[in-house]
């Protein structure tokens, strides 16, 4: 659509529509051969038969037929287009690499006796990639590089994530298993600078363990992930689709939000994508609205007596004595240095001679022998013993009085 002023088409003459009129003007034989020629319909209007101070008119151009629906007889259904075909060292058209390109990762103290054990199976996994790497004790690094027979330039790239996720404590055979699949990748979530306080910090992570791991198991079946807690990182391993979902619920559940909504989520995901009638639809009037419940934690003031009405008073409240009044009160403002200083002592040692003797009340009470239930039988018995006879004496007393009182 062209958008052009109505100056430049008062000359060329058209038919006339706007808001609804229609009017018509006379058309010159030279331009209304040019418009039929170049096939396009312009709609102009004049300031004198309506009164709008700006008006703008719209060119609509033809459209051109379309190339790009075209048959491909070679594109049909059965061909898998988000297959990754295997990089072999006929794909490198380019021979070696111009230059070497390495990476170093730092490992902790208490790694360096697993890697020494288990680098030669490491250097085997790699040499089958023509990938170099090298262990360096001292400096605890682990360094992989380029060689002259390397033909994958995505080689190195997986390389370097197998010696991130050995330096995150996984095990050797299940790093390696990203040099052989294409398919797998690796991302290490850093989540302790997502929470201040250490401990929740321990809290929430425990959250993604679950009861004996449990959770972390769900969270493995449902993405198709290794993963691994360990430390101030979660290191995973899995399809990218996988990853990124694995990556929504740790840093979810690090902002407070459980895993189990996650999971309950991509259970029924699952469950819809087997259905072939709902694959390609929207589903998120089938997933769960979760709403969040946080209640204010802002503490209501207490009342003493909420019905009691207030008095209405029209002074200002009295002013509050400060220090230096309360000390002239009660003489302390007068006393000398030295004065002071002997009668904080002894405030001190009073509230000290006080704590003392109620810690010593303590430890007393657990040397105290409890009560056995032989003395309270004991004590029961004497006391029915003593109402019995209380009740016999005034029987004695009733059955006196009245052979007294029979004629």
């Amino acid at each position: 659509m062209l958008i052009i002023g109505v100056e430049r088409l008062l000359d060329v003459g058209s038919c006339i529509i706007c808001k609804g009129y229609k009017r018509y003007a006379g058309l010159n034989s030279g331009v209304n051969s040019s418009i039929n020629n170049l096939s396009f319909s312009v709609i102009i209007t004049t300031k004198s038969q309506f009164p709008f101070q700006h008006i703008v008119l719209s060119i609509a151009l033809p459209t051109m037929p379309s190339t790009h629906n075209v048959d491909k007889p070679w594109d049909t259904d059965d061909i898998d287009k988000w297959k990754l075909e295997a990089f072999t060292p006929a794909d490198n058209t380019g021979g070696t690499f111009a230059e070497e390109s390495s990476f170093g990762v730092l490992f902790p103290k208490y790694r360096e006796l697993y890697l020494k054990e288990s680098w030669p199976l490491i250097t085997r996994a790699l040499a089958k990639h023509q990938v170099g790497c090298t262990l360096d004790l001292v400096s605890g690094t682990m360094t992989v590089r380029t060689t002259r027979k390397t033909y994958d330039p995505a080689a190195i790239l997986k390389a370097r994530d197998v010696v991130k996720l050995l330096s995150r404590s996984v095990p050797a055979p299940q790093a390696i298993k990203i040099m052989d699949d294409d398919a797998i990748a690796a991302d290490v979530i850093k989540i302790r600078n997502l929470v201040r306080n250490k401990e929740r910090f321990v809290k929430r992570r425990q959250r993604i363990l679950g009861p004996n791991g449990t959770t972390l198991k769900a969270l493995e079946l449902l993405t198709s992930c290794y993963i691994l807690v360990q430390g101030n990182t979660v290191s995973a391993m899995g399809p990218f689709k996988g990853l990124k979902e694995v990556r929504r619920v740790i840093e979810d559940c690090m902002a407070n939000i459980h895993p189990i909504y996650h999971i309950k989520e991509l259970m029924i995901k699952r469950e819809l994508a087997k259905d072939p009638e709902l694959k390609n639809e929207n589903w998120e009037r089938f997933l769960p609205q979760f709403k969040k419940r946080n209640l204010s934690k802002r503490r209501v003031p207490f009342k003493v007596n909420p019905n009691k009405e207030k008095v209405y008073n029209p002074f200002p409240p009295e002013q509050e004595k400060s220090k230096v009044d309360l000390q002239i009160e009660s003489g302390e403002y007068f006393l000398s240095k030295g004065a002071k200083a002997r009668k904080d002592k002894e405030e001190r040692e009073a509230g000290m001679r006080e704590k003392r003797e109620e810690k010593m009340k303590e430890r007393a009470a657990e040397y105290v022998a409890p009560e056995e239930d032989g003395d309270k039988k004991k004590k029961k018995k004497k006391r029915k013993e003593r109402e019995e006879g209380e009740d016999d004496e005034g029987k004695r007393k009733k059955s006196k009085s009245v052979e007294v009182g029979s004629p």
